[in-house]
């Protein structure tokens, strides 16, 4: 581990290299595998350094074969280890999804608590690069409906350094999705010590009374030039990062919203059963005599992601604040 006594200013992608590389010192049994991680360092230089400094025992490139390298993840976790597995884009999970559903999600229940499956699944995740089809979507809705799963996605480098050590320390599988548009983009102060965030926690960005403007991933600096604007007309806007959405924090979402009166939820997820459904759905369900308007959401078209358009497939500030506007005039 570095020895450095104070925060250093690094990006998003830096902090996840640290946390892979303290976890792997800490604990031996974690391993790190996936396509491209060793010697190239994975395709955004995530792993960058990894295997000279571990060992092509514990970081390790696997063939292109995403159903291997979650079925492979599971055996590990299952077998004691604490494998850290990287599926290149998102996108690309599919050939492993039923590995994740029926094994890595059910093996708690299943064996009566006899076993675990503590492994991570990182995949960086989204759109905003040019990445095309195949490489921009936002499938974290489908890891959110397997009971058994968590799903964590941050936006800062604190955040994607301690989340991702938690999700290591976790007992259950954690899906990690890292919003590859912020990778370098997001840049922030983080400790040199060890730390954790909690998963299950959000974070409360910006403090106001007049609306909440709930998010998480790759639009939260969206969020905050959407707050900005509004400000400039003396709107007081309460931004929240939810930062894991399995679970996720009711507790602080329904108290600002209750405080607020209005809440505009935003993600660049397609529409269609979007996450934030569920979050609309306890807002009303648990809050509803707190209401002035109804609960707004700014998401991704349901249409597959437009390589050339992706401009305005993706929520900017203008249609978050076309959003809150509506809200705060009903």
């Amino acid at each position: 581990m570095t020895t450095q006594a104070e925060p250093r200013t690094i990006n998003l992608i830096q902090a996840v290299t640290e946390a892979l590389a303290e976890e792997l010192e800490r604990d031996e049994r974690v391993v790190l595998f996936g396509e491209d991680v060793g010697a190239r360092g994975g395709v955004f230089m995530a792993t960058a350094g990894l295997q000279e400094r571990f060992g092509k025992g514990r970081v390790f490139d696997t063939p292109l074969a995403e159903g291997s390298i979650v079925g492979a993840a599971v055996g590990m976790a299952v077998r004691g280890m604490r494998p850290i597995a990287e599926i290149q884009f998102a996108d690309y999970i599919g050939p492993g999804f039923d590995q994740l559903l029926s094994q890595a999600a059910k093996i708690r229940y299943r064996s009566g608590g006899q076993f675990t499956a503590p492994l991570v699944i990182r995949t960086p995740s989204g759109g905003g690069v040019k990445g095309g089809h195949h490489h921009s979507q936002s499938p974290e809705a489908y890891y959110c409906h397997m009971a058994g799963i968590k799903v964590v996605m941050p936006s800062t480098p604190y955040d994607a350094k301690g989340l991702l050590k938690a999700a290591v320390r976790s007992d259950d599988p954690v899906m990690f999705f890292e919003p590859k548009r912020l990778y370098r983009a997001a840049k922030g102060e983080v400790p040199s010590h060890d730390y954790t965030v909690e998963i299950g926690k959000a974070a409360i960005r910006r403090e106001g009374s007049d609306l909440s403007l709930i998010g998480y991933g790759g639009v939260m600096p969206d969020l905050e030039k959407a707050a900005d604007a509004l400000a400039a007309e003396g709107v007081s806007v309460e931004v929240i990062d939810l930062r894991s959405l399995v679970p996720w924090d009711r507790p602080l979402v329904l108290q600002s919203v209750e405080k607020t009166g209005r809440a505009v939820l935003v993600s660049e997820a397609p529409r269609m059963a979007n996450f934030m459904g569920e979050v609309a759905y306890t807002i009303q369900n648990e809050a509803f005599d707190s209401l002035s308007a109804p609960v707004g959401q700014v998401a991704g078209f349901d249409t597959p992601y437009p390589y050339i358009q992706d401009k305005i497939y993706l929520p900017g500030a203008n249609r978050i604040v076309a959003a809150c506007v509506k809200a705060l005039n009903y």
